[in-house]
């Protein structure tokens, strides 16, 4: 069993100490000849990560303490980031399948792209493993250091060994002729002046300031690691939302994972005339000045989760949405970011008809978004068995919904009623027309019995038609962790002013037998530090040459 390590002074220093906790003798014999400046980084106190014989706690403790694995971590997280930036990520899309989208448009290299999992890179587990794992990072090696600092700089000693005090890069020893406890009176007032907390013990003195600054790298690891942890928990529900939907004008759309809706009143855009365009644009391309979405946002009261009730609205805010002016309420931005004037078809009243003789049994109104599930016209039941929005045939030659939206809606009805087979017909209905050529020649309309119909479902008039003039969509997004995010940007900030524009000054001095020794210690701007002694000492009438200073062959 190795023991601790006992330093002449009588302090006994823990496994890994390189100077003596007490009086800052070096304790490797090795060292005692030497005349290399010391080590001052923890004041040589030893860390965890040093510890002999680790067990298997201490072999992960040691992994994630180094500063190299920490390097090696955050490479590999910009080089994760490098890739997510190759190609487009899915978030920046409004609808698009991504299983075929990276192939069509980028060819082989997008698809390879997808299937590696790299079009979301930034929700991905290695990605998201990568920050956890700088995170325990950040702790650990914050842990193993900042302790052994603490245990330094609170517990120090005034007297120091005159090895340690030679050692330093500032040194100084001259004679002097009074007596030790006078000489280091007269030089405290002008130490004080300076800003030090001065203490002394007889001969022997200790001026310090600026301690704080060493904090400075510790509070940037806090502030990484808020940032981090608030990064991370965007990816929990109720935290973050991101998503562009569609509002066609005139109607209410309600905002998943919320109890809230959000209606287009109306949606209007202003372009620049030929006069105001640039002239690369005039006769290619029409520029919008202006667009905006008059928006009423409604929260949900009662009968929000019964599909066959209306559910009670109650008007939340509302706000003309422009550009760069979103809608704003309890933390939900609603930013205008797209819009299409193509019309959207948003109900028909379709007129059941005998195909043969042209008699209509009576119309019914039926709606894209959320139609009935039955219907009656004249003496037929109609019941609605399968909605399409954006009417497709998958591989099999099954009929599949492409979008959300009615771009080629088509609605499956089986219709009861007389000179009707007994369990009824099933009917393909398409308000908007479509590719009637690839529906006849898939396997649908032969299974349906399409060549012995005799009801058609049509519309006799425009009027019957209702259309959405334009659509606006609106990038909706909830992000509860942005002020957490703010507050660590915030932390980093003054980690970095404490680092940066103060610096830890120290001062030992001993006078012992008629010598002077002095040793100072900072961790950076060195010059000053010099000029600063230089300074202090001319104010007792001690003049030193500033080079005299410099045990270092130079100062850094």
């Amino acid at each position: 069993m190795i023991s601790n390590t006992k330093c002449e002074c009588g302090h006994q220093n823990p496994v890994g100490t390189v100077l003596c906790e007490a009086c800052g003798k070096p304790l490797d014999e090795k060292e005692w000849n030497s005349s290399e400046n010391l080590e001052m980084r923890y004041d040589g106190v030893a860390r965890r990560s040093q510890r002999v014989g680790p067990g298997v706690i201490d072999r992960v403790w040691n992994f994630f303490s180094s500063v190299k694995i920490a390097i090696y971590l955050i490479v590999l997280t910009l080089l994760g980031a490098m890739l997510g930036t190759i190609f487009p990520q899915e978030s920046t899309f409004l609808n698009i399948d991504a299983s075929t989208y990276y192939q069509e448009t980028y060819g082989t290299a997008g698809n390879i792209y997808y299937r590696l999992g790299l079009s979301h890179t930034y929700e991905s587990w290695w990605f998201v493993t990568l920050l956890v794992m700088i995170g325990a990072s950040l702790v650990i090696c914050s842990l193993d250091r900042v302790l052994p600092l603490y245990k330094a700089l609170t517990r120090q000693k005034i007297r120091k060994h005159r090895q340690f005090l030679t050692r330093q890069k500032l040194t100084l020893v001259t004679q002097v002729e009074e007596e030790p406890e006078v000489w280091v009176a007269r030089i405290v007032q002008p130490l004080r002046k300076k800003g030090y907390r001065v203490r002394t013990e007889g001969g022997a003195l200790l001026a310090e300031k600026h301690r704080f600054s060493r904090w400075g790298p510790y509070v940037i690891h806090i502030g990484l690691i808020i940032f981090l942890l608030a990064v991370l928990a965007r990816g929990l529900p109720g935290l973050n939302m991101d998503q562009h939907l569609a509002f066609p004008q005139g109607e209410t759309v309600k905002i998943p994972d919320t109890s809230l809706y959000l209606k287009n009143e109306k949606f209007t855009v202003e372009f620049y005339t030929e006069e105001e365009m640039p002239e690369e644009f005039r006769g290619i391309k029409v520029l919008p000045k202006l667009y905006e979405t008059r928006a009423v946002l409604y929260e949900c009261t009662a009968d929000c989760t019964d599909p066959s009730k209306e559910p009670q609205l109650t008007e939340v805010a509302r706000h003309d949405i422009q550009v760069n002016s979103p809608l704003s309420y309890q933390g939900l931005k609603a930013y205008q970011f797209d819009y299409d004037l193509t019309p959207v078809l948003r109900s028909v009243q379709p007129g059941l008809t005998n195909s043969s003789t042209g008699e209509i049994y009576g119309k019914f109104e039926l709606d894209m978004k959320n139609p009935q599930r039955s219907f009656q016209a004249g003496p037929y039941t109609l019941e609605l068995k399968e909605k399409y929005m954006d009417f497709g045939l998958s591989d099999e030659g099954q009929p599949v919904s492409k979008s959300p939206y009615p771009n080629a809606p088509a609605f499956l009805f089986l219709i009861k009623g007389p000179e009707l087979p007994a369990g009824g017909q099933q009917y393909f209905y398409f308000p908007k027309q479509i590719d009637k050529e690839q529906f006849q020649q898939s396997a649908i309309n032969d299974k349906l019995g399409g060549s012995g119909r005799f009801l058609e479902l049509e519309v006799g008039s425009m009027s019957d038609v209702d259309f959405s003039e334009s659509t606006t969509y609106l990038n909706v997004r909830v992000d509860r962790a942005m002020p957490f995010v703010w507050v660590g940007a915030g932390i980093i900030m003054l980690g970095l002013i404490l680092g940066f524009y103060w610096q830890h000054r120290r001062i030992w001095l001993t006078v012992d037998g008629g010598e002077l020794v002095l040793g100072g210690h900072t961790n950076k701007n060195w010059f000053g530090f010099r000029r600063e002694i230089v300074s202090i000492l001319q104010k007792i009438d001690m003049t030193v040459d500033e080079k005299s200073l410099d045990n270092g062959g130079g100062l850094a």
